[in-house]
């Protein structure tokens, strides 16, 4: 088996930060899994869009929104009759509260159904608009307050889709942001919940608690879906054998992994590669 590579889009927004595209215009023939280091929002008024989001299909029926974050890997499998946009946005236009917001929002909810008059629809006009025209005096200060405008609509739809009671700038809410990035770093080294309540200062009971209040899952899914995940990729990128695979993802037992793996997953992760190549 010849060693694949995950294609990473990365400077495409370099020298302009935001880049907006026709939903019509995407081509899926050709879409390969790859991955960017800027976000991408889907904002569809119509139409029927499906996609591939870290292994799982996504699909986007009539008025719809949707974020990717970087580093996620994905590709375009079909667009029907689709009407909207594709906004791709560089890290640093983002607010940082809102990034934090994303992060805890990845692999729960990225995906929500909207009315036909959502405020969204509305806006991307006039950002496309001011993006354009280079003459408009202050245009990086009213692009800066559109992306925020259509990032914070964004938020708030996927929140209220949760039937969320948090406030978003709670400490509960900052907790499982920090949780989630601490997760990402250092999951093939840690691997139990208690390690990780231990860096954040707190029991690993509460953890879980407020990991259940704002996710809607244990504090240890997480652990678990960093480690699927990573193993997915290695097995469909790599020609690492599984072996190999279980000792990067920091298991000295092998069989172990391959237990773990069949348990959560529902076949091996021979199986796995076999059906991905």
């Amino acid at each position: 088996m010849n060693k694949k590579i995950i294609a990473l889009h990365k400077d495409e927004l370099k020298d302009i930060s935001l880049d907006i595209v026709s939903i019509e215009r995407i081509d899926t023939s050709v879409q390969v899994a790859h991955r960017d280091d800027h976000y991408m929002f889907i904002i569809q008024q119509s139409g029927r869009f499906l996609l591939e989001l870290d292994f799982n299909e996504v699909l986007m029926e009539g008025p719809s929104l949707c974020f990717v974050v970087p580093g996620q890997v994905h590709r375009y499998i079909d667009c029907k009759n689709c009407k909207g946009w594709l906004v791709f946005i560089d890290n640093d236009f983002i607010l940082k509260q809102y990034r934090e917001i994303f992060n805890t929002y990845l692999n729960v909810q990225q995906v929500v159904s909207v009315q036909t008059n959502e405020p969204s629809f509305a806006l991307l006009p006039l950002i496309e608009t001011i993006n354009k025209d280079k003459s408009i005096p202050l245009r990086k200060t009213l692009l800066n307050s559109a992306v925020e405008t259509l990032t914070g609509i964004i938020i708030s739809k996927i929140i209220e889709s949760q039937n969320s009671k948090i406030i978003t700038n709670s400490q509960k809410y900052a907790t499982i942001a920090r949780y989630k990035q601490l997760v990402n770093t250092k999951h093939k080294e840690l691997k139990q919940v208690k390690a990780f309540a231990s860096l954040l200062n707190i029991s690993p009971l509460y953890l879980n608690q407020v990991s259940k209040e704002v996710t809607g899952f244990p504090a240890s899914h997480w652990i678990n879906q960093e480690t699927l995940l990573e193993a997915k990729r290695l097995l469909h990128f790599t020609s690492l054998d599984i072996k190999e695979i279980a000792f990067e993802l920091g298991y000295e037992d092998h069989t172990y992994f391959s237990r773990f793996f069949k348990k959560n997953i529902g076949i091996t992760a021979s199986d796995f590669r076999k059906e991905k190549t």
